[in-house]
């Protein structure tokens, strides 16, 4: 397998940089195959050798007791921001946020993942997202409860931000709903409780365990 990737190093190369746009999105293998130019088997092929070697990782859709009809992809991300930001080209029809967006998604479940695995919390990291296009960034389910977390570059959280969150509480009662926005001040509105992202992650090991001192 890595000696027939080595005589398709290009293809490869390309494969990276289309894929390098599904960042934080849920993966359509056979779009992305198109636009690389390969098949979709050998698409398909090309994201388990990134999965194998543990540079990507595809989150499930959170779909236990389902009131709502859901999306069936998964949603990829590569393992580290720098990586994502280091593949993905930039060009002057790029905007800031389809890059900063998912770079910070992706701190987030870095951290989520570290954090999770040191403590044993044995959470499973999902994403949830309707077949009506609304979405949360992150679902942990496990042992310590239900944890609901949407990210946001945004340092103004508006009551339509909270709309995914709002949605998912509505199907799932006991869900802790949380938002990590780019502002300075907390905020509760409607169940939800809004974080700075800087304060969100110095005290995610808090939240993940269900202490009160996170939220």
């Amino acid at each position: 397998m890595q000696e027939g990737l080595t005589r398709n190093i290009g293809h490869f190369s390309r494969f990276l940089e289309v894929a390098s746009f599904s960042q934080g999105q849920t993966l359509n293998i056979s779009g992305v195959a198109r636009e690389a130019q390969v098949s979709r088997a050998v698409g398909e092929n090309y994201f388990s050798i990134l999965e194998d070697l543990l540079i990507a990782v595809r989150l499930p859709v959170f779909s236990r007791r389902a009131k709502q009809g859901l999306v069936s992809q998964g949603k990829f991300y590569f393992f580290d921001s720098g990586v994502f930001r280091a593949i993905r080209p930039i060009g002057p029809l790029d905007s800031s946020a389809e890059v900063d967006g998912p770079a910070l998604e992706t701190l987030v479940l870095l951290e989520l993942r570290a954090i999770n695995d040191c403590h044993d919390h044995r959470y499973q990291i999902h994403f949830w997202r309707t077949q009506g296009g609304l979405e949360v960034d992150f679902v942990l389910y496990g042992p310590r409860g239900l944890l609901a977390i949407e990210v946001k570059r945004s340092s103004r959280i508006e009551r339509k931000d909270t709309r995914a969150l709002r949605e998912f509480k509505k199907d799932y009662p006991p869900a802790q709903c949380f938002m990590f926005h780019g502002g300075s001040t907390p905020l509760h509105m409607d169940g939800v409780t809004a974080l700075p992202i800087e304060q969100a992650l110095r005290n995610l090991s808090h939240l993940l365990s269900g202490s009160e001192a996170a939220r």
